[in-house]
């Protein structure tokens, strides 16, 4: 019966595997593959030769270094300063003694995670348009970094009750101030929960479409998903650019786990469990 039951298990994850890497192994095939052998007949699971021209065409006729770079500076700066104000509003709400206040804060950013998004877009560009902030990066960077300190405040909370007041009090007895104490005590306590926030506000923020489709006008200006989204037309989709576009798009995302997979597990589990 337990050799079944491994034997199941072990089935169970490989089919797992396979649905769960079979999408990125195709995309990737797809990235390799020459317009002809796209769209050839039995399918090709890989190409016969491999073909770089997608990648040549996406940084050499497309622009996608620049789109490329306006993400990841997006990204970065949206990200930490996300992680700075969250870091400090978080642990404010998790010192703050009267309950009936921190709780109204709490459902209040709460509630501002159940809005669409699609619902905020009409008053969002109709605002920015009128002080002439549409098409701006610098704009689009306060936006995210707006849409990301709730969830992120969320999470540092949890992460900060972990920590025993006694700690900061026994700090303070020794003579430092309430900033040294948070700098010196509390913050490299919580250094894996904030490396969980960073990873996740990165991430969001990475991907984000609407938005930028929405504020994002000049070719210049464009962020990843905008440029991936222009490849998909009226005429028809470039699936070998695409797809090449796509495997770009995963390096920065799998780099950010790959260094903060460690700190990610242990601060979602520190967040998690109270106690």
């Amino acid at each position: 019966m337990k050799l079944f039951l491994r034997i199941m298990k072990a089935v169970l994850l490989g089919l797992f595997l396979v649905f769960a890497l079979g999408p990125l192994y195709w995309v990737i095939a797809t990235s390799l593959k020459g317009s002809q052998e796209i769209y050839a007949f039995p399918i090709k699971y890989w190409p016969s030769q491999v073909n770089w021209g997608n990648y040549q065409y996406l940084f050499n006729i497309s622009n996608f270094a620049v789109y490329f770079r306006n993400s990841l500076l997006i990204s970065l700066v949206a990200s930490v300063g996300a992680l700075l104000i969250s870091m400090f509003s978080g642990y404010a709400l998790s010192r703050f003694r009267e309950q009936r206040p921190k709780m109204i804060l709490l459902l209040a950013m709460y509630f501002t995670q159940i809005i669409p998004t699609y619902m905020l877009m009409s008053p969002l560009f109709t605002s920015l348009a009128k002080i002439g902030m549409t098409d701006n990066l610098i704009a689009l960077t306060f936006v995210y970094i707006t849409m990301m300190i709730a969830f992120s405040t969320i999470m540092a909370k949890g992460f900060f009750d972990r920590i025993p007041i006694a700690l900061e009090e026994a700090a303070m007895t020794d003579g430092c101030t309430r900033t040294q104490t948070i700098v010196k005590v509390v913050i490299p306590l919580t250094l894996p929960g904030l490396a969980a926030i960073f990873s996740f506000a990165f991430v969001n923020i990475w991907n984000e479409l609407f938005l930028a489709v929405m504020l994002l006008s000049s070719d210049h200006n464009m962020t990843v998903p905008v440029a991936l989204n222009s490849f998909i037309s009226k005429a028809g989709v470039s699936w070998g650019v695409l797809s090449a576009g796509i495997v770009v798009a995963l390096l920065p995302t799998m780099i950010v786990f790959a260094f903060a997979q460690k700190y990610i597990i242990l601060g979602l589990t520190e967040g998690a469990v109270k106690g």
